[in-house]
């Protein structure tokens, strides 16, 4: 039997991409919390001061027999734009940058092999901007954070930020959904 899964993904605002990659078959549990940064235990209003080094980030549990990690991949880089530096639309900060943090050496080399395909195939303008670096810690965020957008669906960010984004990616990777 295989064990479950884990790997770690930033793609700007994590109330974002916590509702999309719990829409994903073979995903069991989806976290949100912040990697990258060089301060322990950091809270929501550390990391929004720039000063921590961390990135909003998600913690996906996942079942390989279900979802590969490649298919995780595609579903990041749809659901968020690579090619801007610390920013996602409106989030503006170093908070907000594009990340895959690689647990082993399986995950770094098809990180890479991913970006450099998207790169060929000039699926983006732009050139992808997102950071392939060694995970070395993960924070939980506070619970308030988590499963943001199905506790809060009446706040105007979920309304006129995540709802949207959610639409656009179901409609892009509908094999790929619950």
């Amino acid at each position: 039997m295989i064990k479950e899964s884990v790997c770690y993904l930033a793609g700007g605002c994590f109330w974002c991409t916590e509702v999309i990659f719990n829409q994903v078959i073979g995903v069991n549990e989806v976290q949100s919390g912040f990697s990258g940064g060089h301060v322990k235990n950091p809270s929501y209003y550390d990391v929004c001061t720039g000063k921590t080094g961390h990135t909003e980030t998600i913690k996906v549990n996942y079942d390989p027999l279900k979802v590969k990690f490649e298919e995780l991949l595609y579903v990041f880089f749809i659901s968020h734009d690579p090619t801007t530096i610390d920013r996602q639309g409106n989030d503006i900060g170093s908070h907000y940058r594009s990340a895959i943090f690689y647990s082993n050496s399986y995950e770094k080399e098809a990180s890479e092999k991913f970006i450099s395909k998207l790169t060929n195939d000039k699926v983006f303008t732009n050139e992808i901007v997102t950071e392939i670096v060694e995970f070395k810690n993960f924070y939980l965020a506070e619970s308030e954070h988590q499963n943001y957008y199905n506790n809060n669906p009446g706040q105007p960010y979920c309304s006129f930020v995540i709802k949207p984004k959610v639409e656009s990616m179901r409609k892009k990777v509908k094999l790929l959904l619950k």
